[in-house]
């Protein structure tokens, strides 16, 4: 969403050139690629969902150090950029890719979206030392019924469509090529009757709706680390 990209200083967490080592004294390392859903817009960065999740998985005796590459207001072409500045280097053990909310906030073409993300996937596959199992992509979550969109007068209705048409692609791409694919999107429509999903600006998750999401994905993460 351009809109996004107003509400806070873009930034990049990255790992650069630090190579996962399995199970090693340092654990492992798990790589999340996203906008704003995964750098955890007008949230602590204790509630960010790849640090919750990477916070259970140590109280389950697995080290598991998060690193984020993603900025708010990102749309695919824009993480493919982001990627390539971040030098971003793998194999990671975990892989998680979140995009595709911004495509749809600015009326991009749908055939863009899902042939960059077909890119991004593999992308993601490759950063998992070319293993599927090791990639989960997360669904694009509904921001058509949050304060922000009720006050902009947009379209619930049709957001939810196109978001659906969206994540109906993500999904299918996903099991084409073996990758879990996490639907966190009936959750994220909770918010219409929980304010309290909703972080302080209006639109993004706040961290309770987040821990929601890693309630979903955690037992297929632990499972895949243990699994080692």
């Amino acid at each position: 969403m351009r809109i996004l990209l107003l509400l806070s200083i873009c930034f990049v967490i990255s790992c650069s050139t630090r190579k996962s080592e399995h199970m090693n004294k340092d654990g492992y390392v798990f790589l999340a690629l996203g906008d704003s859903y995964t750098i955890g817009e007008s949230v602590d960065i204790k509630e960010r969902w790849p640090v919750q999740l990477a916070h259970r998985l140590r109280d389950d005796s697995i080290k598991v150090d998060p690193v984020i590459v993603a900025t708010t207001g990102w749309t695919t072409d824009e993480l493919i950029s982001g990627i390539v500045k971040s030098d971003a280097q793998g194999p990671y053990d975990m892989v998680s890719l979140l995009i595709g909310v911004n495509n749809q906030y600015r009326g991009y073409p749908v055939d863009q979206y899902e042939k960059e993300f077909k890119q991004l996937l593999d992308q993601a596959i490759e950063f998992a030392d070319g293993n599927p199992y090791h990639v989960m992509v997360v669904s694009i979550p509904d921001y058509g019924m949050t304060p922000f969109a009720k006050k902009k007068l947009l379209d619930a209705d049709k957001i939810s469509k196109e978001l659906d048409n969206y994540n109906a692609i993500a999904e299918k791409i996903s099991k084409l090529r073996d990758v879990k694919f996490i639907n966190i999107t009936p959750t994220s429509r909770g918010a219409a009757d929980d304010p309290s999903l909703i972080a302080s600006d209006g639109l993004h998750p706040s961290g309770k709706m987040y821990t929601l999401w890693v309630d979903q994905m955690y037992d297929h993460v632990l499972n895949n680390l243990r699994s080692r």
